[in-house]
């Protein structure tokens, strides 16, 4: 796979973890929540990798490990790059070793002109890992465990926690996972935290528990960005605008960069005067709704955090 992405809001992928079954190599994880189902990098590992799916006897069947070539590939990259951390798979999930996240960090913190996406489903293990101390023989801090993976002596003794061009995002397709997991990505250190609401699935009011907008004593803004998304794909379920228009009125009055990344495969509209049985899809050229001219014009957004 090639290292650029095709993703809106990204410029470049970085998979160091991966997985091998015989002379098969590929990537691996397991779907946690309803915005799993349809696992866009599942079905890319089926094509062109292991063949296993992301459920418990993928995990179980595969051999994981950190491709020391993947790893070091950042550190070539001399033009600055948006890049999108472990696109396909979760880097804090429970096969993911801490010193495989130590030494993906230990690079990131050695390429400051690399700005790096880092999203995950699974935010308790993120909020762990960069909050708590380091555990085992070193007794060091998480700080001192990253810093012996750098190379330079002067990067390592002035190494800043949390790394300030890394941001931190959870994935939040419905209320339901808005409620479990925006709260835990409060409670993590982030240069920047963020939010990606795709596929949605359902309404989202980021307000009702004071997500957005919102700043701690320390006077460090909670949530920088919210990505939205509908999706596309086989099997891609239907994805209501007001949904999206609700966030993107939500981010606006907060004060929050909204990036709008697609409409998905099946978009469409409530009427303003509506039988609650009745919705009218609306008809796009672009199968994955990705074409913003094709959009209303107040979802045309797509910013980012300053």
């Amino acid at each position: 796979m090639s290292d650029n992405s095709h993703i809106e809001w990204t410029d470049a992928s970085w998979n160091p973890i991966r997985t091998r079954i015989g002379e098969k190599v590929g990537w691996g994880c397991q779907r946690v929540s309803p915005g799993c189902q349809h696992c866009y990098a599942a079905t890319i590992n089926h094509r062109l990798g292991t063949g296993l799916d992301y459920d418990a006897k993928g995990i179980a069947a595969a051999e994981f490990f950190l491709d020391e070539k993947t790893l070091v590939k950042p550190l070539s990259w001399r033009k600055p790059r948006k890049v999108f951390v472990c696109s396909m798979t979760d880097l804090f999930g429970e096969w993911v070793p801490d010193e495989w996240i130590d030494r993906m960090f230990a690079i990131m913190a050695q390429t400051p002109q690399h700005t790096y996406q880092l999203l995950t489903k699974r935010p308790e293990r993120m909020r762990s890992y960069m909050t708590l101390p380091g555990r085992g023989d070193l007794q060091i801090n998480r700080m001192g465990r990253v810093a012996q993976y750098i190379s330079s002596p002067h990067v390592a003794r002035n190494l800043d926690w949390p790394l300030p061009n890394v941001w931190l995002g959870v994935s939040v397709e419905d209320q339901q996972r808005a409620d479990e997991r925006i709260p835990v990505l409060l409670e993590t250190p982030a240069a920047v935290r963020f939010l990606s609401c795709e596929p949605l699935l359902g309404p989202v009011d980021l307000g009702r528990n004071m997500y957005v907008g919102r700043f701690f004593d320390l006077g460090t803004p909670d949530i920088s960005w919210v990505i939205i998304g509908g999706e596309s794909g086989p099997g891609a379920r239907p994805m209501d605008v007001g949904w999206a228009r609700s966030l993107v009125s939500q981010c606006q009055s907060a004060a929050v960069a909204c990036f709008v990344k697609q409409l998905g495969a099946k978009p469409y509209e409530m009427p303003l005067l509506y039988d609650l049985n009745y919705s009218r899809p609306m008809k796009l050229a672009d199968r994955k709704g990705g074409d913003m001219g094709e959009w209303p014009e107040d979802l045309r957004v797509r910013e980012f955090p300053i």
